[in-house]
């Protein structure tokens, strides 16, 4: 699942952002400023590791937009981690946090280390000086910090400790993907991956087609993945194939059964990372077939939750005649270049700041209890994350119709001018 090392993400993001510009004419200057972070940092991040070894690490803090609110962005962990990585993440969250309407704006860190080679002890260090790193311009009024590849609720409780020492004050709202017995929100794991289902399901009423008919292959088994795939299989859907990294190995594989995967039987062979044990997956009469075969299967549905840059010039053509949605749960899956080829071939592409919004929204809810101190069952989280995303794709839904233009002209339309007028009124520009 790893990008084409040459491949430039920020760039991507770019691309796509000026070609919103352009269908919406927007003047030079706003183009010139929704084109750069307001603000950014990349710093020196050094550790003691067990051994008593000192290691520098680079870190990463971009403050993309936040014309509408306060910024919201996760942190993620990942040796390839770079700064163009990060401001592309900065990007697509200022549009994200627009097209679902929340008061908030785009932002994104990271630190370039890889956490499988890391020891809990090695992990809350890097957490902890991360923190003290970006303290002076974060907060929950003004950039609220959440969990992303590689990151989850241990990590998100060491920043807020490390957050709450330099402060003096108790700060539940500074991040969010928090434990739940440390003031964090029920649904928050499963937000992300059912946000993408919830988004299908409506993709799928326009298209008139019954979900208890169609098979999907999933490209990444870790939060988002693994939850969308068990929505989509409490919806009735069949589960034919997921893709993931082995670390064993180091590399991935496509897991498939023609006749459908017991989600639950896969989420038991399954590692804290999404890593799906081979051995017991042969043993449960799975097949195990490279990596880039989720890509190729006679499905219905694509749901790349993976990393960037997946679906590309050179694969695209894999792609079989009976996919008709791809539901981008990852940030940036598909190349801008096949969108054209996609789109002539009818299928329906339900872009990634659309599709994995449920991750932010749920963020939101959790930043918003943390901060009145009152917290929200699991069911009303969910029945709320539910309507807000379904709202979302009916105005998208509503706009590509009405302007005969494709799901992703019309989700990068919606956000930008959001955003656009945003710092307009504000004299921003």
């Amino acid at each position: 699942m790893d990008s084409n090392g040459s491949f430039n993400l920020f760039e991507m993001a770019q691309k796509q952002f000026d070609r919103c510009a352009d269908l919406l004419d927007l003047e030079q200057p706003v183009r010139e400023f929704l084109r750069l972070p307001m603000r950014e940092t990349q710093f020196s991040l050094p550790i003691k590791l067990d051994t008593g070894e000192s290691k520098v690490l680079r870190g990463f803090h971009v403050q993309f937009n936040d014309s509408r609110g306060p910024g919201k962005g996760g942190v993620r962990f990942h040796p390839a981690q770079t700064l163009d990585t990060i401001r592309a993440l900065g990007m697509w969250m200022t549009w994200e946090t627009a097209i679902v309407n929340l008061p908030l704006g785009g932002s994104a860190s990271g630190v370039a280390c890889d956490p499988h080679s890391l020891s809990p002890n090695e992990m809350e260090r890097i957490c902890r000086g991360f923190v003290r790193k970006v303290a002076h311009q974060s907060g929950p009024d003004w950039d609220v910090l959440g969990p992303d590849i590689m990151t989850g609720p241990q990590h998100m409780l060491w920043m807020l400790d490390e957050y709450e020492t330099i402060v003096g004050h108790k700060s539940p709202g500074f991040v969010t993907g928090k434990p739940l017995h440390h003031a964090g929100s029920q649904g928050r794991k499963e937000a992300p991956g059912y946000g993408v289902m919830i988004a299908v399901r409506e993709a799928l009423k326009d298209m008139g087609i019954a979900v208890e008919k169609t098979s999907a292959s999933i490209q990444g088994f870790g939060l988002v993945g693994m939850h969308a795939a068990q929505l989509y299989h409490q919806m009735g859907g069949v589960i034919k194939c997921v893709a993931c990294w082995n670390q064993t190995d180091r590399t991935t594989y496509t897991f498939r059964k023609k006749e459908g995967i017991d989600f639950d039987q896969l989420v038991s062979i399954t590692d804290r990372f999404g890593e799906i044990d081979k051995l017991k997956a042969l043993s449960l009469g799975i097949e195990c077939l490279p990596g880039d075969a989720w890509l190729q299967q006679d499905v219905d549905i694509l749901v790349p939750a993976a990393l960037e840059n997946q679906i590309r010039a050179d694969n695209v053509n894999l792609i079989s005649p009976q996919v008709k949605i791809i539901a981008e749960a990852a940030n940036g899956p598909t190349n801008p270049v096949v969108d054209p080829e996609l789109t002539k071939r009818g299928i329906h592409i339900i872009p990634d700041i659309l599709a994995n919004s449920g991750g932010v929204v749920c963020s939101y809810f959790e930043q918003v209890q943390s901060n009145m101190n009152y917290f929200w069952s699991k069911d009303e989280v969910l029945s709320k994350l539910d309507s807000l995303m379904t709202s979302a794709y009916i105005d998208v839904s509503t706009f590509a119709k009405k302007n005969n233009t494709t799901t992703r002209d019309a989700v990068y339309m919606l956000a930008v001018d959001r955003v656009a007028r945003a710092c307009l009124d504000r004299g921003l520009i």
